[in-house]
């Protein structure tokens, strides 16, 4: 029997195919925003589970099964997103889906060879979006590791400016300082736009004070941000060598980077069959068929000298253990790769250095489609990141139309509490807006805001 909509929801018509690790982030993030949700999964028990938990419907079957698309409303549905485990079942179930009904489709690719197709497979089969988790891990590794010294490096505005994330150590020229005096005398050209201490997260006014310890996260143009960290101590050259622990997709995108970048790297896999292939795809890598958990293979492959370590296994307590191993033996720039978020809780508490979590990747690009979609064409969204565990929102919205926040200073703006205009991406130049700055038709604009769920840049009055 089809599905009939509920008149009620204001939100979307959504059918999510795959309930693993994805598709449960996206069911809990998007059920929140209030969208319509419809999962289906061959596996019946955990159909039930979900659905009983979200109070969603839940099909058990082939997602990309004519029938039982029909079943899950695919004809009055607004969009389909397809995260199950094979890239072929997410590409078929989106094929069908739009033969059918009038929905848009996003679907998660990750096998190399069709990622390097992704845009030649987006455009002829219509989707959407083409979503590659590990590819954009990989990404975000590469980022910190240009960048040693931040804990994360979230790009906008094309990649022209960065939110960059750091930790304050001791003794630092930014304790004891205020907000107001480094903006005036040290660095004008970055905007302090949220910080964590003792974990409660403030959007600073100018009188704040930073301290030892506080986790700060700024906006700045790349090279902006480089001179600032140096200009408060910190090393910003980029690492020259890597140990990766874990011989997946990820790691393969990861390398392939590096290796561009000039970086050594060095990649330890327990599966033989799996080291050969690695051997073939990344000649200028070194290849160590081993067990990346055994402390002695580490301290033989030279643990203590590496510049950088990354934990990529697939197994979330082996990362934690293989990172906590890596800080006490060196002094390298570590990355722990997190699937599961079940002891967020203890492992925000341990000190694991640069913490990338690839399902959250995935589920911010999708998120920050739905919002797009659903909203009122004042503007658009083009980026979304979460920060500091959901509780802060970093949001780029493009201005299509003249509206009640266009033209006006901002210092004339009925702007809601605990809310940053971060900066204004104008014609390529990326600008960090003052008091008598306004936003323009055409800019893009970047919003940091401990508010959720903005769809619309009319969304930051009150």
């Amino acid at each position: 029997m089809p599905k009939i909509r509920n008149p009620i929801h204001t939100g979307l018509s959504i059918i999510i195919v795959g309930c693993g690790k994805v598709g449960s982030t996206l069911i809990e993030q998007l059920s929140k925003e209030g969208h319509d949700i419809t999962i289906i999964d061959h596996n019946a028990q955990k159909v039930q589970e979900v659905a009983s938990q979200y109070d969603i419907m839940g099909l058990a079957g082939n997602g990309a099964s004519y029938n039982v698309q029909m079943e899950a409303g695919i004809e009055n549905a607004d969009l389909i997103i397809a995260v199950t485990n094979s890239d072929e079942l997410n590409l078929l179930c989106c094929t069908v889906a739009k033969q059918v009904g009038n929905c848009a489709a996003i679907a998660r690719v990750r096998t190399p060879d069709y990622s390097s197709e992704a845009a030649y497979l987006r455009d002829r089969l219509g989707l959407a979006l083409i979503i590659n988790p590990e590819l954009e891990a990989a990404r975000e590794a590469a980022r910190i590791l240009y960048l040693p010294t931040a804990l994360e490096i979230n790009p906008f505005a094309h990649g022209q400016a960065e939110l960059i994330k750091f930790k304050i150590p001791e003794g630092n020229v930014l304790s004891g300082m205020s907000i107001a005096y480094l903006g005036k005398h040290i660095a004008p050209d970055i905007l302090i736009c949220a910080i964590e201490r003792c974990g409660e997260v403030h959007i600073p006014s100018g009188n704040f004070q930073m301290e030892a310890g506080d986790v700060i996260s700024f906006v700045a143009t790349r090279k902006c941000s480089k001179h600032f960290l140096e200009d408060i101590g910190f090393k910003t050259r980029r690492v020259k060598n890597v140990m990766i622990i874990g011989g997946g997709k990820a790691t393969y995108y990861l390398a392939v980077q590096l290796i561009h970048m000039g970086i050594s790297v060095k990649i330890i896999e327990r599966d033989r069959q799996r080291c050969e292939e690695l051997s073939t795809l990344l000649p200028k890598a070194v290849i160590i068929n081993g067990d990346g958990t055994d402390p002695e293979l580490l301290t033989e492959e030279g643990i203590e000298y590496m510049e950088s370590f990354i934990a990529l296994t697939g197994v979330d307590e082996e990362n934690v253990l293989l990172t906590l191993h890596a800080r006490q033996v060196s002094n390298a720039k570590v990355i722990t790769k997190i699937n599961h978020l079940a002891f967020k809780g203890v492992i925000s508490r341990l000190d694991l250095g640069s913490v990338i979590y690839p399902r959250y990747i995935t589920s911010e690009a999708i998120i920050a489609y739905v919002r797009a979609k659903k909203n009122s064409m004042d503007s658009n969204i083009e980026t979304l990141y979460h920060m500091f565990d959901h509780r802060v929102e970093a949001i780029e919205f493009r201005i299509d139309e003249d509206s009640k926040v266009t033209g006006s200073p901002l210092m004339n703006l009925s702007l809601k509490e605990n809310l940053l205009v971060a900066s204004i991406n104008r014609n390529g130049s990326v600008l960090i807006p003052s008091g008598q700055d306004s936003i323009q038709v055409g800019d893009s604009v970047m919003i940091v805001t401990t508010h959720t769920g903005f769809k619309d840049i009319l969304d930051i009055l009150k």
